[in-house]
């Protein structure tokens, strides 16, 4: 596996690459990385020719310096896994190279980057959208696959490629999850253990809605409550979101009428945790 840490050394590997036909497939990450991040890797290889990886904790998105400060970093350990599974490229670039001195032009998707995590994390999409316009410029792939955990950002990203006439695809892939059915995330490695279990109440409340709409419900104050009342039961939780919306345009719904995102957002003590599923 090659590393690279140069903006423009990335960019001559994909011209490189590109004048060879081979197709780029790319996963951008912010390290920390795990079986859902694994699994992209994976899809990109049997799409690809080649795969590239960036890791960046990029620091325009976090609207809190605290949760920039402690998000979950070891790179070494990110390279091992990737090495493992013949990754052909980790890009590594600095913060300094990718925001210089001076830098000033932010990308924003409008109405779909307002609900949801947009309501309660002021910038974040507008830093994920810049940071994602800016790989995409330097890694210069045919293919770009992200994780349905994040599914309001699959969904801004889709919007801004669209907008802006990206020529690659847009390739997303289930959420993994734990054998418990905690959805895979880098900020899991900071909770306690107490927390840990904790935290199983949100997909505990996920099934629970599922099975309430199985069972014929199609009210989504009637299938919010159910979710409510399932993460009440532990007091460690405070629910900061919990939605039924359409899975496009992430507008509210009044009722399940057709696949529906249910989304929804949780305080584990210190630790913020999103997960969702589609109800149909």
């Amino acid at each position: 596996m090659e590393i690279i840490t140069s903006i423009r050394e990335m960019q001559r590997w994909s011209e490189a690459r590109r004048r060879e036909r081979k197709i780029i497939a790319f996963v951008p990450t912010m390290g920390f990385l795990h079986e859902g991040h694994l699994s992209l890797v994976r899809e990109g290889k049997r799409r690809g020719d080649v795969v590239v990886v960036s890791i960046f904790v990029n620091p325009i998105q976090f609207n809190q310096p605290s949760d920039f400060a402690t998000y979950p970093r070891n790179v070494e350990q990110d390279r091992r896994m990737l090495e493992a599974i013949a990754t052909d490229v980790l890009f590594l670039p600095e913060a300094a190279e990718m925001y210089p001195p001076g830098f000033q032009t932010t990308v924003e998707v409008e109405t779909v980057s307002r609900p949801l995590c947009g309501a309660f994390r002021p910038g974040h999409f507008r830093g994920v959208a810049t940071v994602v316009t800016k790989l995409f410029n330097i890694v210069k792939p045919h293919l770009a696959l992200f994780g349905e955990k994040d599914f309001q950002q699959c969904v801004v990203i889709r919007r801004m490629v669209q907008d802006l006439n990206f020529d690659l695809e847009i390739i997303t892939m289930p959420t993994v999850r734990e054998p418990d059915g905690l959805a895979m995330s880098s900020r899991n490695a900071r909770l306690s253990p107490a927390e840990r279990q904790s935290s199983l109440c949100l997909s505990r409340a996920l099934r629970k809605a599922q099975e309430v709409v199985r069972q014929g419900e199609r009210r989504s104050a009637v299938i919010l409550q159910v979710v409510r009342d399932e993460i009440a039961k532990e007091p460690q939780v405070r629910i900061e979101y919990a939605t039924l919306a359409n899975p496009e345009t992430l507008e509210d719904v009044a009722e399940v009428a057709g696949p529906t995102l249910l989304a929804l957002a949780a305080w584990v003590g210190e630790v913020r945790l999103i997960d969702n599923c589609i109800l149909q």
